[in-house]
Parts: structure tokens; sequence; C-alpha cells
């Protein structure tokens, strides 16, 4: 019984233990699982750690000391340092000599003081370059708040430099030149105008232009040009003092900006000139171009700079202004602003703008100048612009014509002139002492170079009705220099419709006589230049002449214009010219006053009788002129 017992009592114990040692075995269990997973998961933060300590920035650890401890593989590729030549040292070490000894002081307080610093610095490579980086500086803290470690991370910014640099350059440099472009030319001429009314110094705009520059591109080549530029780009900068800029404005202008020049304009503007005369003196001499010596030369303008309320653009147009006077001075030569000039253009710009509206307006009207044959028979008119000024009245072509051309008016004024003069053709053609003459049109290169210009003058026919064969075009020589075939088609397409044509001005340009006979013209005109002198100088009557004797030799017909005078008629008429324009015969009149001139001349015929040698012809209105001067 007692064994029994006893058996019993070691089965309860022999429970309770395995009970006990299960629930031991499981509490182990859970303690081992708990640290194989703390112990991974550590094992995962150090991986993560290390690979984040390998990444592309450079990173550096240090100790409270500020000694190396650690970097990683991009620091020693961006530094050029193994690890073991850096671990143990200082940061110092990479110092570039391009930072005060303050700025590190500041940088060690602020991270201290902060917990961190981020900035941009210049450390030194292993090679001794010196390059740029991003360096962001952080504080490890032990559990009691004291400092630990320092970790910092490096970014070389070489390749954003350089990125940054080119961007530069496109946005405010001439990438030929490598001068500064008209934005960084606007930029420091403003600082400069800042400056020079803060302090009261005076400055000085060079504007430069190279003469004959064009020339040189269509001969040599653009890439010629391209090595003019760059030499002459290289010759102002050695020029220049230091503070002063140079820039290209654009072609072959270029642009200094001189400062500090003092206070007194008259010491100004002789340091102005002193510099531009050394600038004119430097570009003068000889170049050598792909083995070839050229010579240049500049013209220069200049203008002095500060009053309060000047501008840039003022100072710029100023300068350009300067500039066109050393053009129009003969060329490589340097010439200050005159406040002349600026009056000049404005005033030009202001009947440019007239012009505008007055074309729009239609303002501008036609006189007719008559042209008669040696028995006094009324052959046709020249056409001849007016321009009905509402402030300033009638103004003659001399007052306009340059600017029209200059300003490219010139061709919808053509056209205005040939619809009035087709308009008056149609009209007159109802008229039996009118209907059998002609109007002449002067035609200008710009109107003659117009692709459609044959498809303008026929439509302007078509339109108005007008016969082709009483449309008369004159043309100068100067129209010949240039586009010769293009002309010779224009002009045997209009020839076809019955158009007529006529040389104006022959004798002061410079015409082929290759080039003249294939012309399809009707008609030569003598210079009035010409004719005003025959009677004195024997090379002018020469000329006429010689004129005539070609006209007829080319079965072309001949007239004088500028006749004045019956003597000139006479020897004109002795030379076998037999038609005539002048104020002998009649000034350029309004269309009435043309046909009031007919009237007065009483002729069935309309033939205005020629005075003969010793005759006195009077208009029957009264005085010697034979017309009234046309209003």
């Amino acid at each position: 019984m007692k064994i029994i017992r006893l058996y019993g009592f070691i089965r309860r114990q022999l429970k309770s233990a395995e009970v006990v040692l299960a629930r031991t075995m499981g509490l182990l269990m859970r303690i081992a699982n708990r640290s194989i997973t703390e112990r991974k998961r550590i094992e995962q933060e150090l991986r993560i750690a290390a690979t984040a300590f390998e990444t592309q920035d450079g990173m550096m650890i240090t100790d409270r000391d500020k000694v190396i401890l650690r970097v990683n593989r991009a620091f020693t590729e961006s530094s050029g340092y193994g690890a073991e030549e850096v671990i143990g040292k200082s940061p110092q070490f990479f110092r570039s000599g391009y930072h005060e000894p303050a700025f590190y002081e500041d940088l060690w307080c602020q991270t201290k003081r902060q917990g961190y610093w981020r900035g941009e610095m210049y450390v030194r490579h292993k090679s001794g370059a010196v390059y740029p980086i991003w360096c962001s500086l952080a504080v490890v803290r032990g559990t009691d708040g004291t400092i630990t470690n320092y970790v910092g991370t490096v970014s070389d910014m070489s390749r954003r430099k350089a990125a940054e640099k080119e961007i530069m350059e496109l946005a405010f440099y001439d990438s030929l030149t490598k001068l500064g472009n008209r934005r960084l030319l606007m930029d420091r001429l403003q600082q400069a105008l800042t400056v020079s009314r803060r302090t009261g110094g005076r400055g000085a705009l060079l504007f430069i232009d190279l003469d004959n520059f064009k020339m040189l591109n269509d001969s040599a080549g653009h890439e010629i040009g391209d090595l003019l530029l760059q030499q002459v780009a290289k010759r102002l900068t050695n020029c220049a003092r230091e503070g002063d800029t140079v820039a290209r404005l654009g072609g072959d202008e270029f642009v200094v900006i001189l400062t500090d020049l003092g206070p007194q304009i008259e010491h100004a503007a002789r340091l102005a000139e002193l510099i531009g005369e050394r600038i004119r003196a430097a570009l003068n001499a000889p170049y050598v171009l792909a083995d070839q010596v050229h010579y240049s030369s500049p013209s220069i303008g200049a203008t002095l700079f500060h009053a309060e309320h000047e501008t840039v653009a003022e100072l710029l147009r100023r300068a350009d202004l300067a500039m066109y006077q050393a053009k129009a001075a003969g060329r490589n030569a340097l010439c200050f602003f005159d406040p002349a000039m600026q009056r000049a253009i404005t005033e030009r710009a202001e009947l440019e703008s007239a012009m505008r509206l007055s074309l729009q307006r239609k303002e501008f009207v036609l006189h007719y100048q008559p042209q008669v044959c040696s028995d006094g028979k009324l052959i046709g008119a020249e056409a001849l612009i007016r321009w009905q000024h509402p402030q300033r009245g009638l103004l003659a072509p001399c007052e306009f014509i340059p600017m029209a051309e200059d300003s490219g008016l010139i061709i919808p004024m053509g056209l205005q002139v040939l619809e009035m003069a087709c308009q008056q053709l149609m009209e007159w053609s109802a008229r039996s002492d009118l209907c059998n003459f002609t109007i002449s049109v002067n035609v200008s290169a710009r109107q003659l170079h117009q692709r459609d210009f044959v498809e303008q003058v026929l439509a302007t026919l078509d339109r108005t009705g007008a016969d082709p064969k009483r449309l008369k075009l004159e043309l100068t020589e100067s129209l010949l220099l240039d586009a010769v075939e293009d002309t010779i088609a224009k002009m045997t397409a209009l020839r076809a419709h019955g158009v007529g044509f006529s040389l104006d001005d022959f004798g002061t340009g410079y015409s082929s006589l290759s080039y003249l006979k294939r012309l399809p013209l009707d008609q030569l005109k003598i210079d009035q230049s010409f004719v005003r002198s025959v009677l004195v100088d024997p090379n002018d009557a020469a000329i006429a002449q010689m004129i005539v004797a070609l006209g007829q030799s080319m079965r072309l017909n001949v007239i004088a214009e500028g006749v004045e005078t019956e003597e000139q008629r006479i020897f004109l008429s002795g030379c076998g010219c037999h038609a005539y324009q002048g104020y002998l015969f009649g000034r350029p009149m309004a269309p009435r006053s043309f046909e009031t001139y007919l009237l007065g001349i009483g002729c069935d015929d309309a033939r205005p009788k020629i005075t003969r040698p010793g005759e006195q012809r009077c208009h029957p209105l009264g005085g010697r002129l034979l017309l009234p001067i046309a209003p």
C-alpha cells in the first residue's frame, strides 16, 4: 500500500516537473526566438546603415575631437585619397585655402549650436586641384547629451558648377567671341548708371562698328569674318581697363562701358577719348586671317553718362548716333555725341511716322511736268510725287524720298504713285488733246526687286483700265548694278504687254554697254547735271553729244531733262536731241493746273510754241514764264 502511495506521489511530482520543464522550455524558446528576431533586426539595420553609408555621396565620420574614423568609397573616389590616408586625420587636411579661417570657425560653431550645418565650400583634391562640394554636417549625441561623433556628407559640385557656367555663358556671353552679349551689357550698363548716380562719378559708352565688314564677309566668307571678330574681341579686351565691360552687341558691333572717369566732365571726356583712340589704333593694326594679312578700321561713337534721368536705351541711342557721325565723317574716326544729331533723328522719326499715316490717308499727290518735242508738240509728262503735309504744306520729294527708301515705305508709296498715274491716264484718255501722250513713272530699286513687281503693274493697269502703251517706267542706272538678269526678265515681261521703259539719269552711273544693249529700252534721258552746263563745260557738252549719238545708234529716243534756257534747247537740238523737259516748257503742276496750262498755250494740238533765237516767249497770263508756277 505504501509502495502504491509512493508511486502515485512520484508520478504527481514527475508530472509537475514536466509541466515546469515545459513551461521553462517554452519560456526559453520564446526568449531564444526573441533574441534571434532582435539580432536579425539589428543585422538588418546594420545592413541598411552600411548600404546607406556606401551611397553616391561621400560620407565621413569623426569622433567628437573631429578625428576621422571612417569614410566611404564615394568619399575616397571624389577626394582622390584612400581610406588609410585620411583615417586618423583632421578634416583640415582637405582645406583649399579658398576660405578664410573665420569661415571654418563659424561652420563648427553653428554645427554645435544647431546640431547641423549645410553649405557650399571648396576643398583640395589629392592632385592639388580645388573643386566645389556641397557639405552637410550633423552632430551625434550620447544618452547623456554629449557629442560623441560628427557625420559629414559631401557631394562633388564640379559638374553642376560647369553646367551652371555653361548656362551662364549661353545666357550672358557671345559664343563666338566669349564677350558679354546684349543681355549682360544691359545689366552692366544699368549697374554703371546706378553707381554713377550714387558716387557722382562719370562714365562713358563707346559704340564700335567695323568699317566695310560686310565686304570682307562677302568676298572672303563668313569663316574669315568670324576670325576677324574674334581677334577684334581680344584687342578690345586688352585695351579695356580693369572694371570696364566689353560686349558684342551683334554682328560687327561692339560696346565698351568705361567707369570711374572722375566727376569732372572735361577730365572724363579726355580719358574716354584717350581710351577710344587707343582702341582705334589697336583695331587698325593688321590682322592675319588664314595666312592672309587683312586691314580693318573702326568707327567709334562715344557718349558720357552722369545725369540722374539717363536711361540705358537713351545711352545706347546716343552712342549709336555718334558712331554714325563717325561713319559720315569718313570712317576710322572717333566722334562724341552731338545733341543736334538727336534732334535730327527725332524729327526724322516723327516725319516717318507722319509719312506712314499719310500713306494710309492718301495725302500724297502727283504733279506732272510736260515733255515736248522740237516742234512744240506735247508728247507726254513725268509724274512727280509731292506730299501734301497737313502742317507743313506741300513738300518736295527731296524732303521725304530718301527716308522712304531707308524705311522701306518707298514700296507702298510707289504702288500709290503707279495707281494715281494710271488713273490719270484713264481720265485723260477721254480728252482729244491728251489721249495720245504718255505718263512716265519713276520706279525705285526696291520696287523693281519685288518678286511680284510685274504682277503688281499689270494688276494696276487692269484695275484702272489704263492703256499699257501710254505708261512709261523710268529706271535709274543704279538699278542695273544688282540682279541684272532679273531686271531684264521683268522688263521683257512688261514690254510684252506694251509698257515702255526709259533709262533715267543716263551718264551719271556705271552702266555696262553689254547690259545696255540687252535692255528692252525705248528712251535714254540726259541727266540735268549735264544739260545745265552744256554751254560752259566742254566735257558736259561732249557727254550730251555722246548720249545722243549712242541713242541714235541703238535706235532709242533721247530726251533731255532740266532744260531751262532757249540756248540750251538750241544746242541740244543741234546735237540731234529733239525731246525736252524742264522749266523752259513748264514746271511740275497738279493735274488741274496741267490742264489749265494746255488751255493757256492755246493750240488745238497742244503744242507750246518754241522760242526761236532773238524771240521772247510770253505766257498769255503775262510774264516771261511759259506757265504759272503750280500751287
